[in-house]
């Protein structure tokens, strides 16, 4: 279907990305609170090794994502309600607004190098501010720094301190992005994705998508993949009948293949061995099985169990 085929183009799905930088300027961004389930994305999209001015932080519905630095403008339609949604957790972890306050100066002042969680625990400690660390409340309070454009997490799960943001966007800059990177898609699709109320996502502009024809592509989607994220109504790419196999709660998708953009079968990877249920005509999978293998760095083997559902 040509919906379908400019979904998977926009998606750098049916022309692979040359680099991360290129990757995500398409894109937008990767979900990133899995790194592996990340890194599986970008390969999916040519990716093999992320590299560059890139930062993780909590964006898209409160979750942690992958983008370029240049492209944290994202913060500004999105940063005040990240910090409204968190407020009641925070507030049940005794972070009241006070104690948030003090502690994003503290954060500045600590994070003079990337550090662990638990080192920005116990640094944060020295400088008056006392943390659980057994506790949920780091991680919020990490959140809620992001949000405020105060540090980020690094792909090796340490912190870091932001360097100066570009200038905040605004919800039709971040529609015109979410277009181009998912469309054709509906303003209802991009409540979805990024977590906005429907109030503040009316009236956005008509936006051309790039035409674009099936071409037969293949490819191995793993268990965060923003091909099936980016939307609310996946019907078009997700057979209902098939749908219980693929969404299984919590925004975990279990392991996939589409072909022209149409979710075909489910995978799964134990060691070197990845298991393929189909649930109709076997793709051809030797080309992705192949990069998959130089991704992981080890032999591949294929199997083939058709799927009851």
């Amino acid at each position: 279907m040509t919906v379908l085929a400019q979904r998977m183009r926009a998606q750098r799905l049916s022309h692979r990305a040359g680099d991360t930088h290129d990757l995500l300027d398409s894109v937008l961004a990767l979900q990133a609170q899995d790194v592996n389930a990340m890194r599986l994305a970008a390969r999916a999209r040519g990716v093999h090794t992320l590299m560059g001015p890139i930062v993780r932080t909590w964006a898209m519905r409160g979750t942690l994502h992958l983008f370029l630095l240049d492209d944290l403008w994202v913060l500004g339609p999105l940063s005040t309600l990240i910090v409204q949604q968190g407020k009641r957790r925070r507030d049940q972890l005794g972070l009241t607004d006070a104690l948030c306050a003090r502690a994003l100066p503290a954060l500045r002042e600590v994070l003079t190098t990337p550090l662990t969680r638990a080192e920005v625990v116990a640094r944060l400690a020295e400088v008056g501010i006392a943390l659980d660390p057994k506790s949920q409340a780091p991680a919020h309070l990490m959140a809620y720094a992001a949000a405020n454009g105060v540090l980020y997490r690094t792909l090796d799960d340490e912190y870091a301190l932001l360097p100066d943001l570009p200038e905040p966007g605004t919800v039709e800059q971040l529609w015109r992005r979410y277009r181009r990177a998912y469309g054709p898609a509906t303003p209802a699709d991009f409540a979805a994705w990024s977590g906005l109320p429907r109030s503040q996502v009316r009236d956005l502009p008509e936006v051309t998508d790039e035409p674009a024809t099936p071409n037969g592509t293949v490819r191995m989607l793993g268990h965060f993949d923003p091909y099936l994220l980016g939307f609310k109504d996946r019907s078009l790419a997700l057979a209902p009948e098939h749908a219980p196999l693929i969404q299984t709660g919590g925004g975990f998708l279990t392991p996939h293949v589409v072909v022209d953009g149409k979710v075909v079968a489910t995978w799964r990877r134990t060691g070197s061995d990845v298991e393929v249920h189909a649930f109709g005509a076997r793709p051809d999978l030797a080309e992705e099985v192949a990069d998959l293998g130089r991704f992981l760095g080890t032999d591949v083997r294929l199997t083939w169990v058709r799927a009851s559902g």
